[in-house]
């Protein structure tokens, strides 16, 4: 192996490790706040990979389709919900314009906009920026028809409800775009020469959003009222209670936070590789290893354990390309042995 070789190994592995440390990021947030891990994760990154390459291909993704039908399905819910107690039937009134307009009208109109704009001649920011509309809704209303009614539920019985969500979102995925794979455009074919390396504008790309992302994400959860509310309920979910804290809205806005960064994941992540229906799982899956990293609770440990995971997939690749995937998962091992022998074990509270 030689300098140009190295480097070109070290400036993937940063990239894709820059989108593993966003996916562990989303991750440990969800698991903080809602005990959920979030096995789901990959369908929003396949989902709004696949949503934008449908966009670009002139075509209407069914992905707005299966978003109106998930509104759908949350205003009911919601609605039986204020019924059945008698504390709340008065204010259903009152709410029900704002419950319309977030999971009804909004996905109707997105869906109209897919089936009347000509998509393939939109800006590609414009299209981004659509395909994010589509995907993103989706986060908010899986944590309340699967979610919230087993919030006190048991981690156990959590991840249960985690994979049947996993199963069948893939299951509509495959019903929606198909078992084919698909890439999208990529963002530039800008080259650049450092030294007697050659970085590429994609690259460059990809890491500053990645970089901006987590700089957000950092002042939202520092400066703003809902991002401390998100802080104290992955603190304390009965203290974040007592103090006034919903920990439903907190648990939906998790959920919108990580479908957000899965679906902008898969944005970035597209120009490079063919996704399908089920590839996202793989690449959350990888994120998740950077997570174990931080014990799902630290955010700094996850990512740069993500980083270091995409470097060893970088460089496993250049070496054993046939175990690249092999060796990734086999790091978790030492890991977690290391984590329950350092760790101290509590008992899950009732």
């Amino acid at each position: 192996m030689d300098a140009s070789i190295f480097a070109v190994l070290v400036q993937d592995g940063i990239t894709t490790g820059a989108i593993y440390a966003l996916l562990s990021l989303a991750l440990v947030l969800v698991f903080s706040v809602t005990r959920v891990i979030l096995l789901p994760q990959g369908e929003f990154v396949a989902f709004g990979a696949l949503t934008l390459a449908a966009i670009q291909a002139g075509q209407a993704p069914q992905s707005a389709l299966l978003m109106v039908a998930l509104g759908v399905a949350t205003i009911f819910c919601e609605v039986a919900g204020n019924l059945r107690r008698a504390d709340r039937r008065g204010k259903l009134l009152g709410r029900l314009p704002l419950l319309a307009g977030k999971y009804l009208l909004f996905p109707i109109a997105v869906y109209a906009v897919t089936l009347t704009v000509p998509l393939k001649d939109l800006p590609m920011l414009v299209q981004i920026a659509l395909a994010l509309a589509i995907v993103v809704p989706m986060g908010p209303m899986v944590y309340r028809l699967a979610y919230q009614p087993l919030a006190h539920a048991s981690i156990l019985v959590l991840l249960i409800v985690s994979l049947g969500v996993h199963l069948a979102m893939v299951g509509l995925g495959l019903l929606m775009f198909g078992p084919e794979g698909s890439n999208t455009l990529p963002f530039t074919d800008a080259q650049f020469a450092m030294g007697e390396m050659t970085v590429s504008g994609q690259s460059l790309i990809v890491i500053g959003t990645v970089v901006a992302l987590i700089v957000g994400i950092y002042f939202y959860f520092e400066r703003t009222l809902s991002g401390k509310a998100l802080r104290a309920t992955a603190v304390n979910r009965l203290g974040a209670r007592l103090v006034g804290i919903g920990t439903n809205q907190a648990g939906k806005l998790s959920f919108t936070l990580s479908a957000g960064i899965g679906a902008l994941c898969g944005i970035l992540i597209a120009p490079f590789t063919i996704i399908n229906y089920e590839s996202g799982f793989l690449i959350a899956l990888k994120g998740f290893v950077g997570a174990i990293f931080g014990g799902l609770a630290s955010y700094p440990i996850a990512a740069a354990g993500a980083v270091g995971i995409g470097l060893i997939e970088s460089f496993s690749s250049f070496w054993a390309s046939s175990f690249k995937d092999l060796i990734v998962f086999t790091v978790i091992i030492p890991v977690l042995l290391w984590r329950s022998l350092t760790s101290n074990h509590v008992d899950e509270e009732a």
